[in-house]
C-alpha cells in the first residue's frame, strides 16, 4: 500500500475537520469529489479516491463525535429513496456475483476496465471481472454518502452546511479548469500531476479544432464537463432563486463557458439541455411577491438573446462559419469519429447482453458501456434500472418543502444539479455510479421535508 501526497493532504484536513466539528467536515467532503483523477491510497494498480478515503472521517463524525448513530439509521430507514436505493445496491451486488458464473461464456461482453485476453473489439467471453468488486464498492459508498447527508441535512444548520459544500465543489471544480487552461509551460503542469496520479489513461494534451481539451481535475473532458454540468445545475438554480447569489452566479457563468472550452461532445451537446431545465426552473420562480429579479430576467431576456445570436450569426458569414466549424468538428462529425464508432459498438454489446439475459443485467460493473441508460439495462437489468428510477421519483423530482423558503430553493438547486448530471451521464456514462457528488446532491434534496418547512426562510 503506497500513501500518495493527495492522501496525505487528504487525512490531514481530515483530522482537521473532525477536531473543528461537523460543518466543517461535511463542506470538505463535498469538495473532495472533484479529484475525480487523483488516487489517495495506491494498492498495485487499485487506487483509492479523495472522497471515498474522507467518507470515513464523515462517518466519524456522523455516528461518533458529532452525531447519534440511531438517528442516523432511524432517518434514512424513514426515507423510501433510500429503501429503493438499498434494493438497488443489494441486487447490483447479487446479480455481479452468479449472473457472470451462471451465465459464464454464454456471451461476450466489453469489460469494465482493463482485461488480458480481450479479443477484437475488446470483447471477452461472460465471467467474473475485476469491475464487479469495484462497481459494488463504489454503489455502496454512494449508499452510505447518501444516507449520511439525508441525516445530517435533516437541520437547518447542517443543512446550509451542505449547501456551502456543494458551492464549494463547484468553485473547486472552475479553479482547477482554469488552471488546466492556463497550464501549459507553467509550473503548474507539474502540481496537476499529484491530483491525476490514479491509475487511468489521461487525455491532458489532446487537441480539438485546434484547442487542447480541458480536463481540470478528471481524467478526460467528458468527465469533467459532467461535473461542470452539475455544477450549472446547482448554481444557475441558486442565482435564479436569489441564493448566495453573487458566487452561484459567478459559478453558473464560469462553468458554462468551461463546458464550451473544454470540447467535449457530451458537454457542449447536453448544456443547451441543462439550460432548458434552468429556463423551466425561471419560468416557476418568476412573479408573485417572492419572485426574484434574475429569474425575471431570464425569463424575458433569454429569447430575446437567442434571437439576437442568430440574428448575428445570420448577418456574420465569418462568424457563422467560425462557430459551424467548430460545432462540426465537436458534434456534427461527432458520430464518424473512431471513438464516437467504438462507443457505438460499446452500447449495441450492451444492449445484446440485456437481451441475452432476459432482462435481468450481466452483473454490476462487468459491462462498459457509453450511456448511463444502457449501462443500467446491461448491467442490473430490468429490476435494477426500476429500483433507480424509483429512487429518482421520490429522492428527487417529486416536489419537497414550502415553496419558495431557503431549504425549497436548495433543494430545487439540488435536484437541477442531478438532472444535469444525468443529462451527461446518459450521453457518455460508462458506469451504473454516478459519483458521490451526484448522492451529496440527491441526499441534500431529500432532507427536504414534503410540504413541511424546516425553519424560517435563511437570507442568501
Amino acid at each position: 500500500m503506497g500513501v500518495e501526497p493527495i492522501g496525505i493532504v487528504t487525512l490531514l484536513v481530515g483530522v482537521i475537520c473532525l477536531l473543528r466539528g461537523s460543518g466543517p467536515t461535511v463542506i470538505a467532503f463535498s469538495i473532495f469529489p472533484v479529484f475525480g483523477g487523483a488516487a489517495a491510497l495506491l494498492f498495485g494498480s487499485t487506487g483509492i479516491q479523495p472522497g471515498h478515503l474522507f467518507l470515513g472521517f464523515l462517518l466519524i463524525s456522523a455516528l461518533l463525535l458529532h452525531g447519534n448513530p440511531s438517528s442516523v439509521v432511524d432517518r434514512a430507514f424513514q426515507s423510501p429513496p433510500f429503501v429503493w436505493l438499498v434494493l438497488l445496491v443489494v441486487y447490483g451486488v447479487l446479480v455481479g456475483y452468479f449472473a457472470p458464473r451462471l451465465l459464464q461464456d454464454t456471451m461476450t461482453i466489453v469489460p469494465l476496465g482493463p482485461q488480458a485476453g480481450a479479443g477484437s473489439g475488446g470483447t471477452i467471453p461472460l465471467g467474473p471481472v475485476s469491475g464487479n468488486f469495484t462497481q459494488a464498492v463504489y454503489l455502496f459508498a454512494d449508499l452510505v454518502t447518501f444516507s449520511l447527508i439525508l441525516a445530517i441535512a435533516s437541520t437547518p444548520r447542517s443543512f446550509r452546511h451542505v449547501a456551502i459544500g456543494l458551492l464549494c465543489f463547484g468553485a473547486a471544480n472552475v479553479f482547477f479548469g482554469i488552471v488546466d487552461l492556463i497550464s501549459p509551460g507553467t509550473p503548474l503542469v507539474d502540481l496537476l500531476s499529484y491530483i491525476r496520479n490514479a491509475s487511468y489513461t489521461f487525455h491532458a494534451d489532446e487537441l480539438v479544432a485546434g484547442m487542447r481539451r480541458i480536463i481540470g481535475s478528471w481524467p478526460e473532458a467528458s468527465a469533467f464537463a459532467g461535473a461542470s454540468m452539475a455544477v450549472v445545475g446547482y448554481c444557475g438554480t441558486l442565482w435564479i432563486c436569489g441564493r448566495h447569489n453573487k458566487v452561484s452566479g459567478l459559478l453558473f457563468v464560469a462553468s458554462c463557458i468551461l463546458i464550451v472550452r473544454s470540447t467535449s461532445s457530451g458537454g457542449i451537446a447536453g448544456l443547451p439541455v441543462c439550460l432548458a431545465i434552468l429556463y423551466a426552473t425561471s419560468l416557476f420562480r418568476c412573479g408573485g411577491s417572492t419572485g426574484t429579479r434574475a429569474s425575471l430576467a431570464v425569463v424575458l431576456a433569454f429569447p430575446i438573446a437567442a434571437l439576437l445570436f442568430v440574428f448575428v450569426l445570420v448577418l456574420s458569414r465569418d462568424l457563422y462559419q467560425q462557430v459551424y466549424d467548430f460545432m462540426d468538428v465537436t458534434i456534427l462529425s461527432k458520430p464518424t469519429s473512431l471513438s464516437a464508432l467504438e462507443r457505438g459498438s460499446w452500447n449495441a454489446s450492451g444492449l445484446s447482453n440485456f437481451f441475452d439475459s432476459y432482462g435481468l443485467g450481466v452483473g454490476l460493473g462487468t459491462v462498459r458501456t457509453s450511456s448511463f441508460a444502457v449501462a443500467l439495462l446491461s448491467n442490473v437489468g430490468v429490476p435494477g434500472t426500476i429500483f433507480f428510477l424509483l429512487f429518482l421519483l421520490t429522492g428527487v423530482l417529486l416536489p419537497r418543502g414550502t415553496a419558495r423558503t431557503y431549504e425549497a430553493d436548495v433543494g430545487l438547486a439540488a435536484r437541477n444539479g442531478c438532472l444535469c448530471l444525468i443529462v451527461g451521464a446518459l450521453i457518455s456514462g460508462s458506469t451504473v455510479d454516478l459519483g458521490l457528488i451526484f448522492f451529496i446532491m440527491a441526499g441534500l434534496r431529500s432532507a427536504v421535508p414534503r410540504g413541511v418547512r424546516m425553519s424560517p426562510a435563511t437570507p442568501a
